[in-house]
């Protein structure tokens, strides 16, 4: 997969990334493409989102994990852009991490996908994977996965990396049952090996 992307649907706006990034915790990238139309027609902008009332913004998001606090976080995420970074999308992770809703896995999936920046976001499939196939070794949390991932993999390919793992996740190397036998990398993974 020479060119993976993520598979949430944002018509390259950073702010509707953020927004789905936001939405995508504990939640499948299906179930937000579903609920992020709606919301994006209603609240298109920081400015719009920022505006609306935890009713409203609950109403369009309800089926996804979480609906209560990620309305909070959905609509202090807006009104911090509007009111700290004049409506735009920081591009540094320290910005990022001060917005309501935004943890160093969703920062780094901004940088990466907006930015092109070497950031790793590390999610179940990127912590399991990694370990499975050999990428890490005994990597206690997602924060240790993503030093040794920055640490050893070359820097123009990280941002593309986080997004292989992903998807090899989801499709071939399923938590439950990876599907060894319709899996390329198996001469080298450690799962397969046993090495």
């Amino acid at each position: 997969m020479p060119e993976p992307k993520t598979e949430l649907e944002y018509g390259g706006d950073p702010f509707r990334l953020l927004v789905a990034v936001i939405l995508s915790a504990q939640c499948t990238d299906k179930r937000v493409n579903m609920i992020t139309p709606a919301l994006f027609d209603a609240f298109p902008t920081p400015q719009s989102l920022a505006a609306a009332t935890e009713e409203q913004v609950y109403e369009l998001i309800k089926s996804c994990s979480y609906p209560n606090n990620k309305t909070k976080s959905l609509l202090g995420m807006a009104r911090k852009l509007i009111d700290e970074f004049g409506g735009e999308v920081p591009s540094d992770i320290d910005s990022l991490l001060q917005l309501p809703g935004v943890g160093r896995k969703t920062a780094n999936v901004i940088l990466s996908v907006v930015w092109n920046e070497a950031a790793m976001a590390v999610d179940t499939h990127v912590f399991r994977v990694s370990e499975r196939i050999g990428l890490t070794t005994n990597s206690k949390n997602p924060r240790q996965t993503e030093e040794t991932l920055i640490k050893y993999l070359p820097k123009e390919v990280v941002a593309k990396a986080h997004h292989w793992l992903i998807l090899h996740g989801r499709y071939v190397c399923k938590a439950r049952r990876p599907d060894c036998l319709n899996c390329a990398l198996t001469s080298f993974c450690r799962h397969f090996t046993g090495r």
